[in-house]
């Protein structure tokens, strides 16, 4: 039956309610003042209330997860809940390594498939190999539509010293494999990938800034610089962040005594000022930054102190723009607030963070961008800056409040874009055909002695063809002129997806940055 109500009658009925609930907390009102007199606010009073006094029973523990985020919402848009459950997850996307069994996974065909092994972790030892199918998990059958990433992250990752068997079908073996497998510690890196571009110069890319990130970046400076390195590339697009720590170690690499790396200050924070010490081994090496608009934090820390410095050259698009320094803060249940205590100020003396009000227009900012042509004009870019203007070490003017903007704008490539293109990396199908075929040829491109004459092979195939018949066979149909205008994007995307499951980032970076026009931008300037 529908219901009609009359909105006279709700506002009288409610205007009742609240006459006769003031009645009840008058005859009470004694009482309650002595039962939370000890409270020390008004949310522990409330809960308190909830719990003696509601009418129906409720369950405070879940109230208080529920009300948390809320109330943390009205604050900056960094400021975070961490629940219990999550906080280890997250912890370690940052501290370098986690227990788990030490290897990466897709999903095809309903099976777990091995994608590669982690150096140095648990399943290496045992001798499991990238191409390997997992298709059960403590004797248990584990494929079929309703196997999803959680529910392998839950069955493979657990606590360092458990157990867990595998039951594992592999191409060169009649019957199924099975691996008991402790597990153990799994390196997490952060320096995504290091590699010589050209002969002088070196390339490095960055994918957070962790626990580990200055130690594996240390690493790849010396190697690139033993390999004949005398410049470099440092690539931190799509690099959200993460330790202050980590980027002011880094940044010590290339910057002279005294100079300032950064100063953070806050309400409950007096300023503190990180300044280099001078023991770097590259003070003097020429330096390319690359940023874009989703470089943000940590990342923008390094490129603001390069350019204010006069350091580098900063390329790319408009950084993200967060001057905001949180500190992660354990609650007695193991969950975890990480509050916004301070921002941080370049060494020009600029906060870099654009304006957050409107949490809505905040979110959606980056995403704006797109539509107003900014990341394809310069030009179009709206005014986001501070009116004060700041100066570089060599009196060079810029400006904050709305991310770094780079020495070099390099507009976003749509180069020989097309509809077919989009769909077939939307809908995974190059990742897709990428698996398929390392895992028919995997003993073959093994043989070679690098990944550059696995490559040079790949060239001479006919992928382009082999692409197109595999996404028809998935429902994306043929599009020939959008196709054939993306024909280089297609087999570039291919070969390096390929030669990444069998040869790994390094060789990934290096295939698919060929065309890359921030990188050549970045090689033209340091060649100068």
């Amino acid at each position: 039956m529908q219901k009609i109500f009359n909105p006279l009658f709700v506002a009288i009925a409610a205007i009742c309610g609240i006459l006769a609930g003031s009645i009840i907390t008058e005859r009470h009102n004694e009482r309650i003042t002595r039962t939370h007199k000890k409270l020390d606010n008004k949310i522990d009073m409330l809960l308190n209330l909830v719990n003696l006094q509601y009418v129906d029973k409720v369950d405070i523990d879940s109230l208080v997860e529920q009300s948390i985020p809320k109330i943390l919402e009205e604050l900056d848009p960094h400021t975070v809940y961490v629940p219990a459950k999550d906080l280890q997850m997250v912890n370690d996307e940052l501290e370098g390594s986690f227990s788990g069994i030490g290897v990466q996974f897709n999903i095809q065909n309903d099976t777990v498939m091995i994608v590669s092994v982690i150096s140095g972790g648990p399943s290496e030892k045992l001798g499991i190999l990238p191409g390997d199918r997992i298709v059960k998990v403590n004797d248990t059958l584990f494929v079929g539509e309703s196997i999803n990433n959680e529910k392998v992250m839950h069955k493979l990752r657990g606590p360092k010293g458990t157990h867990v068997t595998l039951g594992v079908k592999r191409h060169s073996a009649d019957s199924l494999l099975t691996f008991d497998i402790t597990r153990g510690d799994v390196p997490v890196n952060s320096v995504d990938a290091h590699f010589m571009m050209q002969k002088q110069t070196g390339y490095i890319k960055v994918g957070k800034f962790g626990a580990t990130t200055y130690n594996e970046f240390v690493y790849a400076l010396e190697e690139l610089k033993e390999k004949g390195a005398n410049r470099f590339i440092i690539d931190l697009r799509g690099n959200s962040g993460g330790f202050l720590e980590a980027a002011s170690y880094m940044i010590n690499e290339f910057l002279h005594a005294g100079d300032m790396i950064v100063y953070t200050e806050g309400k409950a924070q007096k300023r503190q000022d990180i300044r280099a010490d001078g023991r770097g081994e590259f003070q003097d090496y020429p330096l390319a930054v690359l940023i874009d608009e989703w470089s943000a934090s940590a990342s923008e820390i390094f490129a603001g102190a390069m350019q204010d410095n006069d350091r580098g050259v900063i390329l790319g698009r408009r950084s993200f723009g967060k001057g905001l320094v949180q500190q992660q803060i354990t609650l007695n249940d193991s969950s975890a607030i990480r509050l916004t205590v301070a921002r941080y100020y370049t060494p020009s003396g600029r906060c870099i963070q654009k304006p957050y009000d409107d949490k809505n227009k905040y979110q959606q900012e980056v995403y704006d961008r797109y539509s107003s042509g900014e990341i394809y004009n310069q030009d179009s870019m709206k005014s986001t800056t501070d009116t004060m203007k700041y100066y570089t070490v060599g009196k060079r003017v810029v400006y904050g409040g709305g991310g770094i903007m780079p020495d070099i704008f390099v507009p976003y490539d749509t180069t020989n874009n097309s509809r077919y293109f989009t769909k077939l990396v939307n809908s995974a199908i190059l990742y897709d055909f990428a698996f398929k075929y390392s895992d028919e040829h995997r003993q073959l491109l093994y043989d070679f002695a690098d990944y550059k004459k696995a490559d040079n092979f790949l060239k001479g195939q006919p992928l382009y063809e082999e692409v197109l018949a595999f996404a028809e066979g998935k429902n994306i149909k043929k599009e020939m002129n959008q196709a054939e205008r993306s024909k280089r994007k297609i087999t570039q995307l291919a070969r390096s997806y390929i030669l990444r499951n069998i040869y790994g980032e390094n060789a990934f970076y290096d295939i698919f940055s060929e065309d890359d026009p921030v990188i050549k931008e970045a090689l033209k300037h340091l060649e100068k």
